[in-house]
């Protein structure tokens, strides 16, 4: 079986693609659910989904649904989860070439 880098990419961006909108609307659901005392998604829920790669997701649903921004594993965490993430793309970039 060859492989094909190519393939190997679209994969991985259709990936990133769909973890990212997940976790951005996750956020607003959390927060449609906090204004209705709902029952809530809880924090290490969201932040899992930031970590599996959804962390751009994460930081856009923060800003755009105004959620989670008062809480500090929240506004310091997804950033840092995001930086790591960054790095270790750079990390096996650098390492592939």
């Amino acid at each position: 079986m060859s492989h094909c880098p190519q393939t190997t990419l679209c994969i991985i961006l259709s990936y990133l693609a769909a973890i990212n909108v997940v976790t951005f609307f996750l956020f607003g659901i959390d927060k449609w659910k906090a204004k209705r005392s709902k029952r809530r998604i809880e924090e290490s829920t969201l932040i899992w989904w930031a970590a599996a790669g959804g962390s751009i997701g994460a930081l856009l649903g923060m800003k755009a649904w105004h959620h989670k921004t008062q809480h500090k594993k929240f506004t310091w965490g997804i950033p840092a989860i995001l930086i790591a993430q960054v790095a270790i793309v750079c990390a096996v970039i650098l390492i592939s070439e």
